[in-house]
C-alpha cells in the first residue's frame, strides 16, 4: 500500500512492457474514431466504418511485426552472417 501512495506519474513511469501490445486496440480504434468523425459523409456509415478501419490498423500493424520478424530473423543473417 505504501509503494501506491508514493506514486509519482511522470517519474515513474508504470512497468508495461509484457502488455504494451494490448494498446494497440484502443489506439488504433481511437485514431480511426477521429479520422472518421472528420472523413464519414453519413454518420449512418461512421460506426461500421471506424470500426472497419481500425481492424485494417491492427491486422497491418501484426502483418509488418511479422514481416519485420522474418526480415530481421531469417533474412539478415544469411545476408550478412556474423564473422567467427
Amino acid at each position: 500500500m505504501t509503494h501506491l501512495l508514493a506514486y509519482r506519474p511522470l517519474i515513474d513511469p508504470l512497468d508495461l512492457h509484457e502488455v504494451w501490445f494490448l494498446l494497440l486496440i484502443p489506439l488504433a480504434l481511437f485514431v480511426s474514431i477521429a479520422y472518421k468523425a472528420v472523413r464519414v459523409d453519413d454518420m449512418k456509415t461512421f460506426w461500421p466504418a471506424a470500426l472497419w478501419m481500425a481492424a485494417q490498423i491492427v491486422v497491418g500493424m501484426i502483418a509488418l511485426g511479422t514481416a519485420f520478424f522474418v526480415v530481421i530473423e531469417w533474412l539478415v543473417p544469411i545476408i550478412a552472417p556474423t564473422p567467427m
